[in-house]
């Protein structure tokens, strides 16, 4: 199963992202096994980040929730929102899950 995880900075959150964003990148590679993709939001006016966006392959919401607590990110309070969705694959990485009937 996977799940969207989708986050929204806190506005003037551009030091505090900046300052821990090796430490975050870190917590993505440990746990790689457990993404499917991740990538920041970008502000299309700056180019600057604003947020990001993670699609987890985690059994329960329980372990989602568990996932995204544990980023580094999460941990510094530097997200305004969290919103968790149970997400099916159908097409990834060029590679379609789906049949076509």
């Amino acid at each position: 199963m996977a799940f969207f995880i989708q986050t929204f900075d806190r506005p003037g959150a551009e030091a505090k992202r900046a300052e821990l964003r090796m430490e975050h990148l870190h917590y993505l590679d440990r746990t790689k096994d457990q993404l499917l993709a991740c990538g920041a939001k970008l502000d299309e006016s700056t180019g600057h980040p604003k947020g990001g966006v993670y699609l987890v392959d985690v059994e329960t919401r329980e372990e989602a929730e568990a996932y995204i607590a544990g980023d580094p990110f999460t941990k510094a309070d530097l997200f305004e929102k969290i919103q968790i969705e149970q997400w099916r694959k159908a097409f990834l990485d060029r590679e379609r899950f789906v049949e076509l009937d």
